[in-house]
């Protein structure tokens, strides 16, 4: 179900709405390093750090990174009959290949699709020719493992795997939403391809408003499933995770997207420097208040722990960490 929903423009402001170039210049050039952008950029970098830091990924099968070496492509996917082929420098989605199963030299996908061999080879060439990659250039292919979704998310998905998109601000993750795939997108957690984005309440973890193609929806369009109401497992655990995300890649201005699997619980699928703004519709509330309210923190030493605690509204500080902070003044007074 659709319906048609326009803010005002005074209403924006009055909610709190960020817009994008309040974001680009305040928050993402302010508050983010150009020299960590590779970082997040590059998947295989990123990978490379969460496993250093304890932070769970799906499992990397294997990196191609010249056309000499798509020849080991077979090698590397040998007994496997699900797999993820990704550009390691790509964005919203492009490029990606979700092989659900191998038969008689055919790839295919969730929506009975498929690629042959030579079908798969060209594809390859074109991720390492840097045609979904940022800025055209030459990349890597990622083959990865192929996420089972948590049956939680059963009723309100198509085909693909839900991901959930958490902003982290300074280590505090200030808004979230589950991107559900559907039809329209294809069986991709991508907005603006058509999936849904379902707000979540920081609090509880429990799904609150939706929208799809920028309008508000209260049903998943192919599954009819009412979308409110989800509550997301293990809350604190994802958003402590999070949160402990920008431990490893400080950008001040973080997007975290995670994955729930079915056997394997949370996994970090990617991180993102320039998160997009379609949250704040997905939850009907503005980033703005949410930003100020952590800038008025002191900067004191924190966990990942007690920044997800102070997001779920535990304390207005994180009251663990300010004594720690304290301390240390009088012992140095």
């Amino acid at each position: 179900m659709t319906g048609r929903w326009r803010w005002p423009w005074r209403a924006l402001r009055e909610a709190g709405i960020l817009g994008m170039n309040e974001r680009n210049f305040s928050y993402i050039k302010a508050e983010n390093p150009r020299r960590l952008f590779p970082l997040v950029d590059d998947k295989a970098k990123t990978k490379q750090l969460a496993a250093k830091a304890g932070i769970a990924f799906p499992e990397l099968y294997g990196l191609i990174s010249s056309d000499a070496e798509v020849r080991t492509f077979q090698k590397i996917i040998e007994g496997k009959q699900k797999f993820v082929v990704k550009p390691a420098h790509g964005s919203g989605g492009n490029g990606i290949l979700v092989i659900r199963s191998v038969r008689n030299g055919r790839y295919f996908r969730a929506n009975g699709t498929f690629l042959d061999e030579l079908g798969m080879e060209h594809h390859l060439s074109n991720i390492l020719s840097g045609m979904y990659s940022l800025g055209g250039r030459p990349d890597q292919v990622l083959i990865e493992r192929c996420v089972e979704f948590d049956p939680i998310f059963d009723e309100v998905t198509f085909q693909g795997v839900p991901d959930i998109r958490t902003i982290v601000y300074r280590g505090y993750p200030v808004a979230a939403m589950v991107r559900l795939p559907t039809r329209r997108s294809d069986g991709k957690a991508n907005l603006h391809q058509g999936a849904v984005g379902a707000g979540i309440d920081l609090k509880t973890g429990r799904t609150t408003h939706a929208i799809m193609a920028g309008q508000p929806v209260t049903h998943h369009p192919d599954t009819g499933h009412v979308l409110a109401g989800i509550q997301i497992p293990g809350w604190r655990n994802l958003l402590t995770l999070a949160a402990h995300c920008w431990d490893v890649v400080p950008l001040g201005y973080l997007g975290v997207d995670i994955v729930l699997d079915r056997d394997y619980g949370p996994l970090v699928l990617e991180l993102n420097a320039r998160p997009g703004l379609a949250i704040q519709m997905a939850n009907r509330r503005g980033l703005r208040p949410a930003l100020a309210r952590v800038q008025a923190l002191p900067r004191v030493p924190t966990t990942a722990e007690q920044r997800a605690a102070f997001a779920m509204g535990e304390g207005e500080l994180p009251v663990a960490a300010v004594a720690e902070a304290e301390d240390a003044r009088s012992t140095s007074g």
